[in-house]
């Protein structure tokens, strides 16, 4: 009986302390990535002591101003200073990417977990449900919902809430079918561990590393998806500064002033390389380690 309970408890306590972050030696990608990453969000959060101006107001004495040393970025057809609504933009884009991930990644792992590990009518009901949602093009559904539930920030976080979730049920699923089927959670079993303490205790730590992995990804996805519905009308409301928004808004004065898009475009850019490269290094190292 102590062998089984030593047996039960040791492989699941080593994941933990040994999991995804704390095993992971620095590479490159990981070090650019976070380095990208952390630049856009320092410059964001730094955003009221990196510029003297506001971000929404008119200035119509510096209408469609080129890139100066008085305005960086130049101006837009408001005379609104670009590097400022790009540094402000950030934290609503930053939101999004952070915000629609951490409730779906959450959701998901939680479904995909009891899916996974109790089988039966639950786990054919919500993977039948998984093969209905993943059968629409992920952008055709986020519209279809926000045009019922109208425009805005909020709506738009529910429609990535409702459709988000069913990449992370697959994977965590996945990963459990695998693992539930590994001696030491037989030996959990065998030694009368409750269901709750066998999932979150003992399977969930050696599952959740490639959700996580796949959340870095999904990041840059929520991202241009909120830029995309902002581009359409349908994301973040004008005046509020946002870079899906900033480019749909330059893009009639693209020929005579193209720094009113373009530069929001970068900032897109390069925090979906930073996410990007991120996300790529942490699944190396699990697959070397693996």
């Amino acid at each position: 009986m102590a062998e089984l309970q030593q047996t039960a408890v040791k492989k699941p306590v080593r994941a933990f302390r040994l999991g995804l972050f704390s095993r992971l030696p620095v590479n490159t990608k990981i070090a650019v990535g976070l380095a990208l990453v952390l630049i856009v969000i320092l410059l964001s959060l730094c955003a009221p002591w990196l510029t003297p101006y506001d971000p929404n107001a008119n200035d119509l004495n510096n209408v469609l101003q080129k890139p100066s040393v008085k305005h960086w970025f130049g101006t837009d057809n408001f005379g609104r200073d670009i590097f400022t609504r790009t540094l402000y933009a950030g934290r609503i884009d930053l939101q999004i990417g952070i915000v629609a991930v951490i409730v779906p990644l959450i959701a998901g792992s939680v479904i995909g977990l009891f899916a996974g590990y109790f089988g039966g009518w639950f786990n054919i009901l919500m993977m039948r449900l998984v093969d209905v949602m993943i059968s629409f093009p992920f952008m055709v559904l986020i519209i279809a919902i926000i045009s019922i539930l109208g425009p805005g920030l909020m709506n738009m976080y529910i429609a990535i809430f409702l459709v988000g979730w069913t990449s992370y049920a697959r994977i965590v699923r996945g990963e459990v079918l695998v693992v539930k089927q590994q001696e030491y959670i037989l030996a959990a079993r065998s030694i009368g561990y409750g269901h709750g303490r066998i999932i979150f205790r003992h399977i969930l730590p050696n599952v959740i590393s490639p959700a996580i992995v796949f959340a870095m990804s999904d990041v840059v996805l929520c991202i241009l998806t909120g830029a995309s519905l902002s581009f359409l009308g349908l994301g973040v409301q004008p005046p509020a500064a946002e870079w899906g928004a900033m480019i749909s808004e330059g893009r009639s004065y693209i020929i005579n002033a193209w720094w009113i898009s373009t530069l929001p475009g970068l900032a897109i850019i390069v925090t979906g390389l930073g996410f990007s490269l991120l996300g790529d290094g942490l699944a190396e190292k699990i697959e070397n380690q693996s």
